[in-house]
């Protein structure tokens, strides 16, 4: 089966509606020499290549920051017919190592062993001061768009792992042609405000890990099992994504060729709009009935954002993760997420509400739920913080 494609906004590309995202396959997180890399594990990412394109899925989506991927996939792509392929690659050029984005792109060029990339993303334009330093004149847009004249870069995007204050004002630049952002079932509603804003820009609108921050859909739990039946949890998903015509494409992370096989019959027709909604709605109301309307109704309203609180804390977040945990049982999710507050700088900003911090809960009077947001902080920091565990930022984030 070949999966269907959308229109990729503005870059009138026909885009696969599953990614072949570059992070789960290649053989380590920094870069290597080519005399390090496994035979075997070279051999996993060729029939992984081999086996997206058998299925329509022509879209190989990697970046500077995913370690030997880059390399690797070198060593593939130039042997498929190149007018074939869409690649895409990110780069981030906010880093402290002073090189310009045209340096790490040539290192880019270089290890893809490719003449031009059809997507180029600016990887992590997480606030609003990034978009700032990267619109400049002399700055990273300005080295992009002459690399479009060069005919290196046919597309410039960007990624982001910042909410609607970073994703609206992207959108109204004008400046870029589609986005990689979170938007799913454990983002909703909160950042459905960065899809419409990006598809009233007419923006290719690319969803990032799905299946891993979306829930860690892969090793799902009881409730997620029984309510998507006959399904699994990712076909669900996949569906319930794809349903809304905003979105164009999702990220997969296959790490073997076999990874395809659930998701493609899930956007190939194998279930109903009826059966995805049923699915949709049952979780809905198993949220309602263990959380209580009230909650489910106000959770996300009028909370203020962490740069607001002197604390630092991230009560949107720490809520969220709450929510799906306690309403859908995603307890290893919350806590991966939450462990990587405090500790991932502005891709995964604010901060945990640990028992020594001195919350101004000023910003949360008149919340509908202000009586209980304090005790629910204190009792989700208990329950998710491991104060031993160090989440490889690089492992998790794309």
């Amino acid at each position: 089966m070949r999966v269907p494609t959308r229109r990729f906004g503005r870059t009138e590309v026909e885009i696969p509606v599953l990614s072949c995202g570059g992070m789960r396959y290649q053989q380590g997180w920094n870069d290597m020499e080519p005399g390090e890399i496994d035979a075997a594990g070279q051999e996993n990412l060729e029939a992984t290549i081999y086996a997206a394109l058998d299925h329509g899925i022509n879209h190989i989506e990697t970046a500077r920051g995913y370690g030997t991927s880059e390399m690797q996939l070198g060593w593939v792509l130039p042997k498929i017919e190149r007018s074939s392929l869409l690649v895409q690659t990110k780069i981030h050029p906010f880093g402290d190592d002073g090189r310009s984005l045209r340096e790490i792109f040539e290192q880019s060029m270089a290890y893809l062993n490719l003449e031009y990339v059809d997507f180029l993303s600016i990887h992590g334009i997480n606030h609003p001061q990034h978009l700032e330093a990267c619109l400049k004149r002399g700055g990273p847009m300005d080295e992009v768009r002459a690399l479009q004249r060069e005919g290196r870069v046919r597309f410039v995007g960007y990624s982001t792992h910042g909410g609607p204050e970073t994703a609206i004002p992207v959108a109204a630049s004008g400046e870029f042609d589609y986005v990689n952002l979170h938007w799913y079932f454990v983002y909703d509603p909160l950042h459905w405000r960065m899809v419409e804003a990006s598809r009233e820009a007419d923006m290719g609108i690319f969803i990032i890990s799905p299946n891993d921050k979306g829930g860690m859909l892969y090793n799902p739990s009881a409730v997620l099992q029984k309510h998507c039946a006959p399904m699994t949890p990712m076909q669900w998903h996949d569906c319930f994504c794809l349903q809304h015509e905003e979105v164009h494409t999702l990220s997969l992370g296959a790490s073997k060729p076999a990874d395809f096989k659930e998701h493609v019959e899930a956007v190939c027709g194998a279930f109903s709009l009826a059966q995805v909604d049923r699915v949709t709605h049952a979780l809905r109301e198993e949220m309602k009935q263990r959380m209580g309307e009230k909650w489910m109704d106000n959770w996300f309203k009028n909370l203020p954002h962490h740069t607001q609180m002197e604390c630092g804390v991230n009560i949107e977040e720490i809520l969220r993760l709450w929510t799906f945990e306690q309403g859908l049982d995603l307890l290893e999710w919350a806590k991966m997420r939450y462990n990587l507050l405090g500790n991932s700088k502005h891709w995964f900003p604010g901060e945990q509400a640990k028992p020594s911090t001195q919350i101004d809960w000023d910003k949360i009077e008149g919340h509908p739920l202000a009586s209980e947001i304090p005790a629910v902080l204190e009792r989700a920091h208990e329950r998710y913080v491991d104060e031993g565990k160090q989440t490889r930022l690089s492992e998790k984030e794309d």
